[in-house]
């Protein structure tokens, strides 16, 4: 059996196992005989249909998935978050994966054409299963389409919680899903990966978005700084370190995380005036992870 192939079964066999425990005698022979179904005939009717059928045949419920069962998840696919994913969702997925029949540029298209034409519960669904499809390079378009959707949700199943971004996003697709992100209300600590791909690019794109939002006397996310530090110079600089000394409560941590990644000698200086604020960011206490 080839490597891929392998590593699809392995999938499969996870999401199998997360649900078996899960669903009744009926819910499981009705999974049991659409994966028969669309295995031995993977039509893009026979998954159509399976997959319009899983809300009314299977639960609802949120997979609540344990400590074991995450563990298993990374083991098979490294970087897997499933935390939030439902019963409904996982059937969607796995039938997804037993349609694959070897044909990457055949699966991409009629993955495509799913997610073009299904309905917003769908579309979350398949698209949260992105980290575990096979070829992943040919379903990068379906990605894309996903963080080009207007709908925050369907939006969010690709950036949020997903290790494939951060793993086949190009720079530029990747600073448009970052900056979309805080653009459509949404929270940048969900991505994957986030820090280990800022750049210069996305830090000159979100201060001048910054600019525009306080241009317009809006807010502006304390989430922002986080992509901006590193790369701080000039006005971006000068921003963080004016949000530092002139908020107050999470706006002003932020701008203090933000300039503890400053590369200015100066930005110590500037945090030093804060000496409790600094202490807490050296001893760890304060983090982006822990920012509230």
């Amino acid at each position: 059996m080839p490597q891929q192939d392998t590593a699809i079964v392995d999938r499969m066999r996870l999401l199998e196992g997360w649900l078996q425990p899960r669903l009744d005698g009926g819910q499981r022979a009705w999974l049991d005989d659409q994966l028969a179904r669309i295995s031995s005939s993977p039509t893009e009717r026979a998954l159509a249909i399976a997959i319009g059928m899983v809300p009314r045949k299977l639960s609802k419920d949120a997979l609540s998935l344990t400590d074991t069962e995450r563990r298993a998840g990374n083991a098979v696919r490294p970087g897997l978050d499933a935390r939030k994913w439902s019963v409904d969702q996982t059937a969607r997925i796995l039938f997804v994966l037993a349609s694959y029949a070897g044909a990457a540029d055949t699966f991409a298209a009629r993955l495509d054409r799913l997610v073009r034409s299904a309905e917003i519960g769908e579309q979350v669904a398949l698209l949260r299963g992105l980290p575990l499809y096979p070829c992943p390079d040919e379903i990068l378009g379906v990605a894309g389409e996903g963080i080009r959707s207007a709908i925050q949700p369907v939006f969010e199943a690709v950036a949020h919680e997903s290790p494939y971004p951060s793993e086949h996003f190009s720079e530029a697709m990747w600073n448009q899903m970052a900056v979309k992100t805080l653009f459509i209300g949404s929270c940048l600590s969900p991505i994957q990966g986030l820090d280990e791909r800022r750049n210069a690019e996305l830090a000159r794109m979100l201060v001048d978005y910054a600019h525009e939002r306080w241009a317009a006397k809006r807010t502006v996310s304390p989430e922002l700084w986080r992509c901006v530090g590193p790369f701080a110079d000039g006005q971006a600089y000068d921003d963080i370190v004016k949000v530092f000394r002139t908020a107050n409560g999470t706006e002003r941590k932020a701008a203090a995380l933000a300039l503890a990644e400053c590369p200015s000698p100066d930005a110590l200086i500037v945090l030093e005036t804060a000496p409790a604020l600094w202490n807490d960011i050296r001893s760890g206490r304060l983090t982006w992870d822990t920012l509230e």
